[in-house]
């Protein structure tokens, strides 16, 4: 079999048949999105436990991705042209390989993996590169005809948030003419920037789509004005249980942007799909209670566990009109100024900890006797009465309002 008969092929499984019994190794291709599109049959007893997960689940798993992300072989995969190693890596059950883009007018479209049982020859890696380049050219052509039936879907799910439908069946029949499936229920995942900054939009939205793509639910992911929208489903199996999975996406993307502020919120989960739109604004309204306070990693994701920060704008604007002043806070703060004291910290951390002091300490790394000096000072110095809970909550707002000022 010669290097021209493959590149007369243009059905991929051929070709990656081909491929693996030229090089009597295991051959898997993906799509940019690391989305399995073939895998060679002849040596599937030689896959190893990462090649079989792929198989399994039809893409990499989340925590395969994460450490392709952690080791820099994603960054390679975008820029290398060539065929290189990747080492063996033991604790996500890899081989060491040898992977090639499938590259076509300067853009990646997918990937194809060997399995290295044996090295493989210099020979044989520019065989790959030449392989590559023809797959490249076909992922490319497939790719094409897919944009525009994305196109179609970003559209559907753009014209639901909008209201453009009217009633439920409205949209279940204009998904059925246009071969759409709608998931039984359903969570609006959002993401966006603190600033106007395009590249890192691009960035995130990369990201956001290989891991949603990795998660073993339904997802979509279109863009709109900044904002980056997953909509993540389930056809029964894992009903109730999509929060848990929008929180741990959410966690697995922003790890990835530990150098930059990223603004998540998580709608609520529902069934009828006339409550996208529902879901949606939830979502926006936890990322403008984030973006109010200013620090996005102290509000919850979920919309569901936001609480009182929902009302903090509000109530930031009535303590503006009325000229409100908690001035116990600022007695505490003018104390922490001078003395270099924690006691507006201490105090934050006692009110979330339902005002206990064996967790309170324990966060805040003191010892209880230091704990209970420090409350000691703040009922010396200020009116704060613990026992009741109309007074806590108040001092409680007010000390995010404070921060959000600072």
């Amino acid at each position: 079999m010669s290097l021209e008969k493959i590149l007369t092929l243009t059905n991929i499984n051929d070709i990656t048949d081909m491929v693996s019994t030229y090089l009597k190794k295991p051959v898997v291709i993906e799509n940019e999105q690391f989305l399995l599109l073939a895998y060679s049959s002849y040596y599937i007893e030689h896959f190893d436990q990462a090649n079989r997960q792929t198989i399994f689940t039809k893409h990499w798993p989340i925590p395969i991705l994460e450490k392709f992300m952690d080791e820099g072989i994603v960054e390679q995969l975008k820029t290398v042209q060539h065929p290189f190693r990747v080492k063996q890596i033991e604790d996500i059950g890899l081989n060491q390989r040898v992977v090639v883009s499938a590259v076509h007018k300067g853009q990646v479209f997918g990937f194809i993996w060997v399995q290295e049982t044996e090295k493989i020859a210099d020979a044989d890696l520019e065989f790959l590169h030449e392989v590559s380049h023809h797959i490249g050219k076909l992922l490319y052509q497939k790719k094409q005809l897919n944009m525009k039936k994305d196109e179609e879907k970003n559209e559907f799910y753009q014209k639901v948030i909008d209201e453009v439908y009217q009633t439920e069946n409205q949209i279940k029949w204009e998904a059925a003419n246009m071969s759409i499936l709608i998931p039984e229920t359903f969570i609006v995942n959002v993401f966006t920037v603190a600033q106007s900054d395009a590249e890192l939009f691009d960035e995130l939205t990369d990201t956001v789509s290989l891991f949603a793509h990795a998660l073993n639910h339904f997802s979509h992911v279109f863009t709109n004005q900044m904002k980056i929208v997953v909509i993540i489903g389930s056809n029964g199996k894992g009903k109730g249980m999509l929060a848990d999975s929008a929180h741990d996406f959410t966690n697995t993307v922003l790890s990835q942007f530990q150098d930059h502020r990223i603004f998540p919120g998580i709608g609520n989960e529902y069934s009828s799909i006339l409550q996208l739109r529902k879901s949606y604004l939830e979502a926006l309204e936890v990322i403008n209670a984030a973006k109010f306070i200013g620090h996005p990693e102290q509000l919850p994701f979920e919309y569901s566990k936001l609480g009182i920060f929902r009302y903090l704008e509000m109530i930031s604007n009535h303590h503006t009109k009325t000229n409100y002043i908690n001035n116990d806070l600022l007695i505490l703060q003018k104390k922490d100024q001078e003395s270099q004291t924690k006691l507006l910290q201490t105090l934050e951390i006692y009110l979330l900890n339902n005002c206990r002091i064996k967790p309170t300490a324990e966060r805040l790394y003191i010892h209880t006797n230091t704990l209970k000096y420090r409350l000691n000072q703040i009922a010396e110095l200020t009116s704060i009465d613990f026992d009741d809970l109309h007074s806590r909550i108040q001092v409680y707002i007010d000390l995010q309002l404070m921060k959000q000022k600072t």
